[in-house]
């Protein structure tokens, strides 16, 4: 599942809120979903890497001194994986962000502000880079720096949640001596 294409997402969430809602099911809640099963297989994965990454004497050494399985997964095991999901979930929002596919399809696009997620065509950024770029309106100059515009920022916000990613790691990172 992680290496699904996006639009095969768009086209699940599109399709599963037709059925629900009706043909014109376009909104902002169906790209969401679209999104979560995008990012679902890989938040699955890292934390599935990470938990096995946990030294199986950890584990021993805290139940060998009577604590119990639960307190264990909570105050070892998932301590000690803790940075490595909290990377994960990170750059797996970070890849999302930039999506395109699921929202044409799911969610459609208008060049009019929307605020009800659950009803009506959405603005996203890559969207509005894409359209703005590509169907300027009366003033091409102001388009195109719209459209650079919303480019950047989907850059400036990538990289933002990769030095989130990179902060927490080292935060919750084990200590070693």
């Amino acid at each position: 599942m992680t290496g699904i294409p996006s639009i095969v997402a768009g086209l699940f969430a599109f399709s599963l809120f037709s059925l629900i809602v009706g043909p014109k099911a376009f909104s902002g809640f169906s790209a969401s979903i679209a999104l979560c099963v995008l990012m679902i297989p890989i938040v699955i994965r890292s934390t599935e890497e990470m938990l096995r990454l946990v030294p199986a004497d950890l584990r021993e050494a805290s139940l060998a001194l009577g604590v119990p399985r639960s307190a264990t997964i909570i105050k070892v095991v998932l301590r000690t994986a803790a940075s490595g999901i909290i990377t994960g979930v990170v750059l797996a929002v970070a890849r999302v962000v930039g999506e395109t596919a699921p929202i044409f399809i799911a969610a459609s696009f208008t060049d009019n502000f929307n605020a009800n997620p659950f009803e009506g065509p959405m603005q996203t950024l890559p969207v509005m880079a894409y359209t703005a770029y590509s169907f300027p309106g009366q003033d091409i100059d102001a388009s195109q720096a719209n459209a650079w515009g919303a480019a950047f920022l989907l850059v400036v916000l990538v990289v933002i949640f990769n030095l989130i990613a990179r902060i927490v790691a080292a935060l919750f990172a084990p200590k070693t001596r």
